[in-house]
C-alpha cells in the first residue's frame, strides 16, 4: 500500500476547511493610529477600519512614554536579547521588569518568558511528569492543553465553570501531584472563573492552583491587579499567576508570578524557559512603562468600564443579546460559520473590524464576532458600532436587529 503524501492530506484539509467555512486569512496592517488601522485590500491599497477586535484593552500600545522607553533602549542596548537568560541574554531591564511584576502582583518572585504560549508549557511540564494530573476548564486557552498534553501528565478537563466538575476530576487520580489549572477571564466568552471556590476545591484536594490571568491583568481588580486579586486572593492561595504583557499593556511577551520556590525550579528546569533567546531588553523597558501606567492611571479603567456598560446596554436596546461579561471582551455569538463571516464583512464594508472566531477556537455551533473594547475608543465610536451592527444584520442578511440574539436555537 503507498505511504500517504502529506501534501495531499494537506489539501484535503483546505478543502475541507473551506467547505465548513472556517478558513483563515491573514489581514495586512499597514499603519496604526490609535484605534483605527489601515488593512491592506483585494487591489493592493490601503483602507482604514476602525478596530473593535484588538487586545490593547488600555490603549497603551502606542502611548508615548511606552514607545519612548522602547526606542531609548534599544538606542543603547540593541535589538536582541543575544542570548537565553542562564546564558548571558539576562539583562537588568528583564531584571527590574521582574521585580516590579512582582511587586505589582504581591508575589514573592516573578519570571520573564518570550509569551503567554511559553509560560503555559513550562508550567506544566516543569511541574508535572507522565504519572500526574492536570485538571482543567474545558474553556481554557489551547497552550494550556496543549501544556499537558506535551508533559504526559493525565489530562481530566471539567465543565466550564463548574468548580463541582474540577473536584469530581481531581478526585479521580487521587493519590498522584496534581494542578489545576484555569484562565482568569476566558479569552472567547469574556466571563471570569469562580477563583475563590477553585481556591477552596484546591485546597481539599491538595491541589496546586495555577491561574492564566492573560486578559485579566491591567483591566480588573484592584490597581489592575487581576482577577485574583479582584477575588481578594493572594499568592498564598493562588501560589503560580500569569500576566501577559502583550494585551491589555500593549508590549510582548509573558511573566510568571508567584511562590519563590516553584519560580526558581522553574528558572532552573523548564525546556521553555532554558532553551530560548531572551526578549529583546527594549521590550522589557516598554513593559516596565506601560505597568508604571496602568497602575496609576485608574481613568484609563473607569473608562474601560464606562464604555462597556455603553455597548451593553445599547446592544439590549438593539434587540442584541451577549454572552454574559464585564470584561472588554464582548461576545456576540451567530451560530454557524456562515453567519459570522458575512456579519464580519457587512461590518467591514462600514468601517469597522471585527473578527469573525469559529471552531477550532470556539466550540461547534458557536461561531461568534469577539468585540473587543479599548479604552482609547471614544462613546462616539462605540455608538457608532452599534449602528453599524444594526445595519449590518440587516444587510447581510443574517438577522433583523429585533431578533438578533444571533444565537444557535
Amino acid at each position: 500500500m503507498p505511504r500517504t503524501q502529506l501534501s495531499d492530506r494537506v489539501e484535503a484539509l483546505r478543502l475541507q476547511r473551506e467547505a465548513l467555512g472556517r478558513s483563515r486569512t491573514r489581514r495586512t496592517v499597514t499603519r496604526r493610529d490609535g484605534v483605527r488601522c489601515q488593512v491592506l485590500d483585494g487591489s493592493g491599497g490601503g483602507r482604514w477600519l476602525l478596530n473593535f477586535c484588538s487586545n490593547d484593552y488600555l490603549g497603551l500600545s502606542q502611548q508615548f512614554a511606552v514607545a519612548g522607553a522602547l526606542q531609548h533602549t534599544a538606542a543603547s542596548q540593541g535589538a536582541g536579547g543575544t542570548a537565553s537568560h542562564l546564558v548571558c541574554g539576562h539583562h537588568a531591564e528583564h531584571e527590574a521588569l521582574e521585580r516590579a511584576c512582582a511587586d505589582w502582583l504581591g508575589a514573592p518572585r516573578a519570571l520573564l518568558f518570550g509569551s503567554g504560549y511559553l509560560a503555559n508549557l513550562a508550567v506544566v511540564q516543569g511541574l508535572l511528569g507522565e504519572d500526574d494530573l492536570c485538571v482543567q476548564d474545558k474553556l481554557n486557552h489551547a497552550s494550556l492543553i496543549d501544556a499537558a498534553r506535551l508533559a504526559g501528565c493525565k489530562l481530566r478537563r471539567y465543565p466550564h465553570g463548574d468548580v463541582e466538575g474540577a473536584v469530581r476530576q481531581l478526585r479521580t487520580l487521587p493519590d498522584v501531584a496534581a494542578l489545576l489549572a484555569t484562565d482568569g477571564v476566558f479569552s472567547m466568552d469574556g466571563d471570569i472563573a469562580p477563583l475563590r471556590q477553585l481556591v477552596l476545591a484546591a485546597r481539599v484536594q491538595q491541589a496546586l492552583l495555577y491561574v492564566d490571568d492573560a486578559h485579566g491583568i491591567g483591566v480588573i481588580g484592584p490597581e489592575g491587579r487581576g482577577s485574583v486579586a479582584a477575588a481578594k486572593l493572594d499568592a498564598t492561595q493562588v501560589p503560580l499567576q500569569l500576566m501577559t504583557l502583550g494585551k491589555a499593556l500593549g508590549g510582548y511577551g509573558a511573566v510568571l508570578v508567584g511562590d519563590a520556590g516553584l519560580i526558581q525550579h522553574l528558572s532552573e528546569t523548564a525546556r521553555p524557559y532554558l532553551y530560548t533567546t531572551a526578549l529583546p531588553p527594549a521590550l522589557a523597558s516598554a513593559s516596565l512603562a506601560a505597568i508604571a501606567l496602568a497602575r496609576k492611571d485608574h481613568w484609563r479603567r473607569e473608562r474601560l468600564r464606562a464604555l462597556i456598560g455603553r455597548f451593553r446596554d445599547g446592544a439590549a436596546q438593539r434587540g442584541f443579546s451577549l454572552l454574559p461579561s464585564t470584561t472588554p471582551i464582548q461576545p456576540l455569538l451567530c451560530g454557524d460559520n456562515a453567519r459570522a463571516n458575512a456579519l464580519a464583512q457587512a461590518l467591514e464594508v462600514r468601517g469597522y473590524w471585527v473578527t469573525a472566531i469559529r471552531p477550532p477556537t470556539v466550540p461547534d455551533g458557536s461561531a461568534r464576532l469577539r468585540i473587543t473594547l479599548s479604552a482609547a475608543h471614544s462613546e462616539a465610536d462605540v455608538d457608532g458600532l452599534l449602528e453599524a451592527l444594526s445595519g449590518a444584520s440587516e444587510s447581510s442578511g443574517v438577522r433583523s436587529p429585533a431578533h438578533a440574539s444571533l444565537s444557535p436555537a
